[in-house]
Formats: structure tokens, C-alpha cells, sequence
């Protein structure tokens, strides 16, 4: 008889002897696991626990939400193989990336601990600045907006899980936690975690409730910061629903490398290709950041296209379970599909196909094409899959205004040695993030991640994330001896 993985409800185990989700592997459609799926009974019992609890968890002292997210940092840590290993089984991510994955979770909820610590400690200004406010003093403190409802993505189940969930805890906000249907096995290992813990009943859930029964989660008003990951269609929809809620979204991107005719040594253009050729083939292309636009300067442009179509060509593909594979399959046959029906239309079209463009299953060969038509879906829209177009320019100005073309803007990769195009780029490309001398795919846990335009709004990243999910309270007091 197959097991039946419990979901957690304020804390606690639940089943609901009722509905269940079968979880499959991407690669081969054998069973992973089955989740029991909570009643909209439990699914109120959650909000109402996290909407009762949320005054006691916010006077907690920083030191207990401290030491539980230590914990939890740790038991990642020590479990992280296992853990890996059910990333890969329920995602389709190959072992090496998924090995990546639990590492950065580790890291997440360390930062975390060591926010918790040191945030919300007051500033104090003193108002004698002008006549009518002798003897006053303002002391500005951060406190939870309310309880959050972090609805987080397929293709990092763990990390972006933990992107919703550790800032919340950090600053004793509770949180509702909704995994991707396709992948809620990581994000019930993390709740094993977080029950090892201390942290008082209500403060978190994780409820793999299915998408058609989002909705009332969404309108709840108990619930008014809203927390999501993934396409731009589903998250405008959300924001539009809930206009006088705080909502960041994490959206799509386009992400564009652009490679300057300064990065021109057979060195150079050797790391470029190996950086492009790897990060626009990771997680089978299915991440927000992955490369899908080579901007080129003329100058370097025939020299770098055969090499980044060599280094596309070596990366290995198959079971993700294999210690060598770089690329595994996409997260569903759909989704190849989808993939292998945008790469048909541009290629009828008039574009170029270098290498690549076959589906097998659920699987899509790393393709790279050049001269596609601007009008094309794979030109216009984030691929989510493991293609990359190629394109030439001339001049830093025209490699700008290439990238700026998209309706997307997360992050871009400027590949260049000059450190005053450098700043240059940062200030005129339209995106989050511009990562100088690599590809727009790096991402550091702690530091400010989310776009611009279609790419959404509001900020990831540790810190930022409990910023996110706090407001700045002020208190005046009078009458003293400044």
C-alpha cells in the first residue's frame, strides 16, 4: 500500500482522509510520493490559527525566532543528500543542481538567524531640529504588516520555499505556505524541519492546496500580504484580485548576456560560452535567470557563436538521478511541447536553427538559433526550457537598447572588462540586477532579487524580503532633555 504524506496544519500533522495529489517524476513517470491534500475546513483552521497567533509571534523575542531558524538551517545541512536527492526525484533537476539547491536553503535560513538578530533594533532621530518639537524624540521600529501567503514555484522547491518562509519567521509574521501541485514534497520536508522547533502553533502551515482552490486563499482578508513566484499571467491576476493588498511577485524573465567587443581574447570568449552555454541549460532552462538572449558586439560575434554552440553541444543531458547530467527533462511533456512549438515557429519563420531543437518526452535538446524574427513568441516571451538565441550589434549603446527591448526585466550579464561601461550599463540597463563579467543567472541569497516591468515588483533576498513584509511604526516621545 502507498504511503500518504501528511501536510502540516499550524504546526502539526494533518491528513484529510479525503483528496490526495500523486507526485511523478518528470524523467520517467514513476511515483515519487503522494500528499494528502487538506478540506477547506483545514485550510481555515490554518489561516485562522496563523490570524490568532499573530500579535504573540510578533512579541517574540529575536533570540527564539533566532535559534529555530538556526536549527532549521543545521537539520538542511545534515540532511541535505536526502534532500537533494527528493529535489531532483519530484523536479526533474539533475542531482548536481539539486545538491546546489539545499546548499543555498542552508544558507537562506543561516542569514535568516542572523536577521532576526540584528533587525528592527530603532532608529532614533531627535525632532529639536525645529521650534515645535523640543524636547521630542522619534523612535521608528518595523512591525509585521500581517500574516503572509507565500505561494512559491516548481523549479526551486525547496530554495523559493524558503524565500517565503524564513524572512516570515525572521520577523514573527506567520506565514501560509502553498507548494507547487507539481512539487510539494520538499516543501513538507521543510515543515518536518520547522516542527523540530519551538515556534508557537499557528506561525507557519504548509498546505498543498490545489490551484483551482486558490482563490478564497487569495481573497482572504486575514491573510494581506501575499507572497509569489512565478509567471507574470498568474501574478498580475493575483494583484489585480486583491488591489488594497501588499503583494511582491517574482515573475518571468528574458534574460539577455551581452558580451562587449573588450571581452575579445580567445580567453575571454572561451569563459563567456562556458558561462552562457551552462546557465542557459540549468534547471532545463526553467529559471526566471537563465540565459536566453546572446547580445554580441560585431566584433566578437563570429568568434563567440561557434564556441558557445561547442560548449551548448557538450552538456550532457539525461537521468537527472546520474551524477553527470547537466540538462534533464522539463517539468512535464507539456511543457516540452510548449518549448518545441515556440522553437517550430520561429524556425519557420526565417530563424536559424545552430544545434538542437528535438523533443524527446518530456525532454528538450539544448538549442541554440540566430537570426530570429522580433515578432516570434521565443523572441517576445520568457521560454522557460533550454534554448538561447544569438544575436550581433554594434556598439554598447545598440547592445543596451537590445536588451531594454524586452518586456521583462530582471536581471541582464554584461561581459566586459571596462569598468566604466560597467557603470555605464548599470545605468542604463531597465532590470534588477546587472551581473558585470558574468551571465544575469547569479543570484546571491542575501542580496536585493526581483525586476522591473513585467518582471514584477518588490524584492526578494533575505533582509529585503523582511522589509518586504513589515512597515515602519513610529512613536513620539515628549518632554525630554535632549
Amino acid at each position: 500500500m502507498t504511503s500518504t504524506t501528511p501536510f502540516w496544519l499550524a504546526g502539526r500533522q494533518a491528513t484529510s482522509g479525503e483528496d490526495t495529489l500523486d507526485v511523478t517524476s518528470p524523467w520517467d513517470g514513476r511515483h515519487v510520493g503522494t500528499v494528502a491534500v487538506p478540506t477547506e475546513a483545514q485550510v481555515e483552521e490554518a489561516v485562522a490559527a496563523a490570524y490568532a497567533v499573530r500579535a504573540e509571534f510578533a512579541a517574540t523575542p529575536a533570540h527564539q525566532r533566532a535559534t529555530a531558524l538556526d536549527h532549521v538551517s543545521r537539520r538542511l545541512a545534515e540532511r541535505a543528500e536526502e534532500i537533494a536527492r527528493l529535489i531532483s526525484a519530484e523536479n526533474g533537476k539533475p542531482l548536481k543542481w539539486a545538491r546546489g539547491e539545499a546548499g543555498r536553503a542552508v544558507s537562506v535560513f543561516r542569514f535568516a538567524a542572523e536577521e532576526a538578530r540584528r533587525f528592527n533594533g530603532g532608529e532614533a532621530q531627535r525632532l529639536d531640529t525645529d521650534a515645535g518639537g523640543a524636547g521630542r524624540l522619534a523612535l521608528t521600529r518595523r512591525f509585521p504588516k500581517g500574516v503572509v501567503l507565500g505561494i512559491a514555484p516548481f523549479n526551486f522547491p525547496l530554495n523559493l520555499c524558503a524565500h517565503k518562509v524564513a524572512p516570515a519567521l525572521a520577523v514573527g509574521t506567520p506565514i501560509i505556505l502553498k507548494p507547487a501541485p507539481a512539487t510539494p514534497l520538499s516543501a513538507l520536508l521543510l515543515g518536518e524541519l520547522l516542527a523540530e522547533t519551538d515556534l508557537p502553533a499557528g506561525a507557519w502551515s504548509v498546505l498543498p492546496v490545489p490551484n483551482d482552490r486558490m482563490p478564497a486563499l487569495v481573497q482572504d482578508d486575514r491573510l494581506p500580504v501575499i507572497s509569489f513566484t512565478g509567471s507574470d499571467k498568474v501574478g498580475y491576476a493575483i494583484m489585480d484580485s486583491v488591489p488594497r493588498k501588499h503583494c511582491t511577485l517574482e515573475l518571468g524573465g528574458n534574460g539577455a548576456a551581452v558580451v562587449l567587443a573588450d571581452f575579445a581574447s580567445d580567453a575571454d570568449l572561451d569563459h563567456a560560452a562556458t558561462r552562457i552555454a551552462t546557465f542557459s541549460n540549468y534547471q532545463g532552462g526553467q529559471s526566471c535567470i537563465s540565459v536566453q538572449r546572446v547580445i554580441a558586439d560585431a566584433a566578437v560575434y563570429e568568434r563567440l557563436v561557434p564556441r558557445v554552440v561547442a560548449a551548448v553541444e557538450a552538456q550532457v543531458t539525461g537521468d537527472p538521478a546520474d551524477d553527470s547530467t547537466d540538462v534533464g527533462p522539463l517539468v512535464s511533456e507539456e511543457a516540452a511541447r510548449r518549448v518545441e512549438s515556440w522553437v517550430d515557429e520561429a524556425v519557420q519563420a526565417g530563424a536559424r536553427l545552430l544545434t538542437g531543437g528535438k523533443r524527446d518526452g518530456s525532454s528538450y535538446a539544448p538549442t541554440v538559433l540566430a537570426d530570429v524574427p522580433e515578432d516570434v513568441t521565443l523572441a517576445r516571451e520568457e521560454v522557460f526550457g533550454p534554448v538561447l538565441t544569438v544575436r550581433s550589434v554594434t556598439g554598447e549603446s545598440a547592445a543596451f537598447e537590445a536588451v531594454n527591448e524586452s518586456a521583462y526585466g530582471l536581471q541582464a550579464g554584461v561581459f566586459t572588462h571596462d569598468l566604466q561601461a560597467a557603470f555605464r550599463a548599470h545605468r542604463a540597463l531597465e532590470v534588477g540586477g546587472v551581473i558585470i563579467g558574468d551571465v544575469p543567472s547569479y543570484r546571491a541569497d542575501q542580496m536585493p532579487y526581483g525586476g522591473v516591468k513585467q518582471s514584477g515588483v518588490g524584492r526578494e533576498g533575505v533582509r529585503f524580503a523582511m522589509e518586504d513584509y513589515t512597515y515602519e511604526r513610529v512613536m513620539v516621545l515628549t518632554g525630554l532633555a535632549l
